[in-house]
């Protein structure tokens, strides 16, 4: 079975972190094509049958640029946080429509402190979010099976990091799911050990977890007008 990162891969983002400047990243580019990105697109190019089987909306692409994988340099105009470098690199795994509207994607997250795989929606835009409150509250019936089926939550948590203190307004507090309606992403997710994404097994996991998420995704989906 083919192996995609390694321990030189965790090496680079550490460096990176205690050497977060542009001399130093150009200076060390050469060992990030080698170690993060290069294999990283290589995983997406290597997911995209397993997420055909999925869904036939979704796209996993290996490019540079435009494709899956997200840029390493970060966005620093309005941030406090100048350093130019992400410490972590992630490839979102998006729907054919998702450039054109706001929709679920798949995630796979490389970090120092935390590797992990996602799908939903983060930090949606006040109408999206809307959308997917009141859809749950008319459905609950397949959001239970979708969130809250117990094979899925024995393989998946729901991200629970920002959430209202009460319900939202216009929704009554004793609804069944009115803890999922404070929400404010839609988030499912699997953390990964360091030695599955170093491991020969990295592959056939993530095929496994697409395919696990695919419920919640087809969820939102629907939720959001969008085909799955």
């Amino acid at each position: 079975m083919a192996t995609y990162f390694s321990e030189a891969s965790f090496k680079f983002l550490r460096s990176l972190a205690r050497n977060n400047n542009r001399e130093w990243f150009h200076a060390h580019k050469a060992a990030y094509d080698e170690h993060v990105r290069g294999p990283f697109l290589r995983l997406l190019g290597d997911l995209q049958p397993a997420l055909a089987e999925v869904s036939e909306h979704y796209r996993s692409e290996p490019k540079n640029v435009g494709g899956s994988l997200f840029r390493i340099q970060r966005d620093t105009r309005f941030a406090n946080d100048k350093a130019p470098y992400k410490s972590w690199q992630g490839a979102r795994l998006f729907h054919e429509r998702g450039r054109q509207v706001e929709a679920p994607s798949f995630y796979i997250h490389l970090g120092l402190d935390e590797c992990f795989v996602a799908s939903g929606v983060w930090h949606p835009m006040p109408e999206t979010l809307r959308k997917i409150r009141h859809f749950v509250f008319d459905n609950p019936g397949s959001w239970k099976a979708a969130a809250h089926d117990a094979q899925f939550r024995k393989r998946f948590d729901l991200d629970d990091s920002e959430m209202l203190t009460r319900a939202p307004r216009g929704f009554p507090p004793e609804f069944e799911f009115a803890d999922d309606l404070k929400r404010k992403n839609f988030v499912a997710y699997r953390n990964l050990e360091h030695a599955t994404m170093t491991g020969p097994r990295l592959l056939s996991t993530l095929q496994k977890d697409l395919a696990g998420l695919a419920p919640f995704t087809d969820y939102l989906c629907a939720a959001l007008d969008l085909e799955f």
